[in-house]
């Protein structure tokens, strides 16, 4: 049986929005989608950047910082950065695109509760 603990509230938490949350001192974003309800790791895995501070668009997620973005239903990588030519492959080089980690979620109420983490997307 899967366990659920609370994370936040859907108070203030518009469609197309994202929130903050903390579990235990573990940053997460929650993101809201129309009336679907996403949770992932509050931090890019390509260089640190604040999730919540990102932008949203369908169920993409962009980093505020190099504007990786990740779709939020599984965490893979549509975009490793926005860089270009020589810099992105140097890049590419030294710190390899990963998914973001991405939660199940529960909704009772207004409370979100966060569940164990999905399965990362398969590499084709």
């Amino acid at each position: 049986m899967e366990d659920f603990i609370p994370l936040t509230t859907t108070e203030g938490l518009e469609a197309g929005g994202l929130k903050a949350a903390s579990l235990d001192d573990h940053e997460m974003v929650v993101a809201r989608v129309g009336d679907d309800y996403y949770i992932a790791d509050g931090r890019c895995p390509h260089m640190g950047g604040h999730l919540p501070e990102g932008t949203l668009e369908g169920t993409t997620l962009t980093c505020p910082r190099h504007h990786s973005q990740f779709d939020l239903r599984d965490g893979h990588v549509i975009r490793w950065t926005d860089w270009q030519g020589a810099t992105l492959s140097i890049a590419k080089l030294l710190r390899h695109a990963r998914p973001l980690r991405t939660y199940a979620v529960k909704i009772e109420g207004d409370q979100i509760l966060v569940g164990p983490e999905k399965a990362p997307p398969v590499a084709s």
